[in-house]
């Protein structure tokens, strides 16, 4: 959305501290695409390099100063904050500056907030919201609940008149994460029952995971285009950060009748808030799933690597460690001297719009879904018509021969599928 009279965008100063952390400039960087992602322009930038943060102000007394300043100077009303800060930390910087101060977890948690669609997404995300908000009922005046649509509803923010009302706030909150909990089992399980029927089909699956905007969703519409079950069926694709939060799971049929799920799942940052990442652990369970993870990484980002970093911390936070994972280096259209298509191993040089590229991708999925396939020749009874009708809609059929005996196939099959067809199968 671009800024105009109607929906002006908010001017923010960033702030952060350098811990000799070397992905600092990134994350400053990274913080600043988030705060436009959220409708607000950087108008100024203040660092400071400390070992740690100050316990009551963040910043040290001098930086909070030149802070202050800075406030009045740019005529600024909210100050984005790169790390997490304590209910005192945000009470003292928004009385000594006179802004408000947005620390980076609510600033994801408000951009996740806009991006939902799915119930199980705006449970999630309100959830993540409440959890974050209960040490700071005193405090923070900043983070939106308004677009919550949980039992309670409205903002929990406001300061009540004395430990009474804190009490009922703090009561009120508890009480609608308990029910939202409830709420999210249910549609987990649900969604558990969908996972058991696929792997009782021992249907293969592959899960897109990586960095916001590396462009899995991307990869997704291209491949539903050509080898989805319906090709109309694409998901939300934009340039921007968080575009998917929803798990998406679309059925692809190759050309020799081998068939895998692939699902489209929410984007990772550096710095994910905890309660987010734990909120969206049913969500992620689809990659978790994943007979094979593909990674999608912006190549043409200078900072991909620090982005792999994020994806790994992340994976293995949601206990997501061994599984096969196919890496592919995306957006090499936008680099320069890089040859593309290219593959060594399980790592290819792609990009999303590029034909080659994607018959690239699609050769080294079967390879890897299906290295167990075998070819084995059934004889089948000419009573069994329908395993002949069935194999020749859904199987790879190389060879048939009718014999006095019944029909004699040589078909290419999964271990799972020639166990159910073992009767059939000569030796």
């Amino acid at each position: 959305m671009h800024e105009n009279e109607e929906n002006p965008r908010v001017a923010v100063l960033l702030i952060g501290l350098d811990r000799n952390d070397p992905q600092f400039d990134y994350q400053m960087t990274e913080l600043a695409n988030l705060t436009e992602a959220n409708q607000m322009e950087v108008v100024s930038t203040l660092t400071q390099k400390l070992d740690r943060p100050v316990a009551a102000t963040y910043f040290g007394k001098g930086k909070v100063e030149e802070l202050k300043e800075a406030v009045a100077f740019h005529e600024v009303t909210m100050v984005v904050a790169n790390d997490e800060l304590s209910p005192s930390q945000i009470r003292n910087l928004e009385a000594q500056t006179g802004a408000s101060i947005l620390d980076r977890t609510a600033l994801i948690l408000d951009i996740f907030a806009s991006r939902a669609k799915t119930r199980l997404a705006q449970l999630q995300i309100e959830m993540a919201q409440l959890q974050y908000q209960l040490p700071r009922l005193r405090t923070s005046m900043n983070v939106r609940l308004d677009q919550q649509t949980g039992g309670g509803g409205g903002s929990f923010t406001s300061r009540g008149s004395g430990e009474t009302k804190l009490e009922t706030n703090r009561r009120l909150i508890e009480h609608q994460i308990s029910m939202i909990k409830k709420e999210i089992t249910e549609i987990e399980a649900d969604d558990q029952n969908r996972r058991k029927y696929r792997d009782k089909q021992a249907i293969k699956s592959v899960a897109l995971v990586g960095y916001t905007n590396a462009g899995k969703s991307t990869y997704m519409n291209e491949l539903v285009k050509r080898y989805g079950e319906n090709q109309e069926k694409t998901v939300f694709q934009a340039d921007m950060l968080f575009a998917t939060l929803e798990t998406s799971v679309r059925k692809l049929n190759l050309p020799d009748n081998q068939t895998f799920l692939l699902s489209d799942t929410v984007g990772f940052v550096s710095k994910l808030p905890h309660n987010l990442v734990a909120a969206f652990r049913a969500t992620l369970a689809e990659a978790a799933q994943a007979d094979v993870l593909l990674q999608v990484v912006d190549y043409s980002d200078p900072n991909y690597k620090a982005m792999m970093d994020t994806t790994t911390q992340t994976l293995k936070e949601i206990g997501i460690t061994d599984l096969p994972m196919i890496t592919v280096y995306n957006k090499a259209d936008r680099m320069i001297d890089i040859k593309y298509p290219e593959r060594t191993d399980d790592t290819l040089i792609l990009s999303a719009l590029d034909s080659s590229s994607l018959d690239m991708l699609v050769d080294t999925l079967h390879q890897k879904l299906f290295a167990d396939l075998k070819e084995y020749t059934l004889l089948i009874p000419f009573s069994d018509g329908q395993i002949v009708a069935a194999l020749n809609d859904d199987a790879n059929v190389t060879s048939t021969e009718y014999l006095e005996e019944g029909t004699q196939m040589n078909v290419i099959l999964t271990p799972v599928e020639a166990s159910r067809l073992a009767q059939y199968i000569q030796e």
